[in-house]
């Protein structure tokens, strides 16, 4: 396809405006942010950094979204969690973590927030406003 990747590395706040300076640098076209607890812990950070240097942000979990980034797809954060709650109930009553079976989630949102696109200009297709589980005016 042509497209080159950039992987940036970020482990502390004060790395996070030195890797959008390499964004900008790089001219950039858009940005995937991994699942991690720092970045959502800096979701509202990463957000307005990517408006102010109009790069489309795009995360695992919807409460980033929520927070001004472009668009989320991910699990659902309410059924993992309801998954660890199951996990303590059976460990708390006695079952061994190791005869516990292997769940994955099953099910995931896609979240778009039409305000932060129009924000970056971007014209979001009918269609993928369509498949969405949620559009945030």
């Amino acid at each position: 396809m042509g497209l080159r990747i950039n992987v940036v590395r970020v482990s502390n706040a004060s790395e996070i405006e030195a890797a959008f300076a390499v964004f900008v640098r790089d001219r950039v076209g858009a940005l995937l942010v991994a699942a991690d607890s720092f970045f959502f812990s800096e979701r509202s950070r990463l957000a307005g950094l990517a408006a102010r240097y109009t790069i489309p942000a795009v995360y695992s979990e919807s409460e980033n979204a929520k927070a001004g980034g472009l668009m989320s797809y991910g699990t659902n954060l309410s059924e993992v969690n309801r998954l660890i709650g199951t996990y303590t109930n059976h460990i708390l009553k006695g079952t061994k973590p190791a005869d516990l079976p292997v769940v994955r989630p099953t099910r995931f949102e896609f979240v778009i927030n039409l305000a932060t696109a129009k924000a970056l200009g971007l014209n979001i297709a009918p269609s993928l406003l369509a498949g969405a589980d949620e559009v945030i005016e």
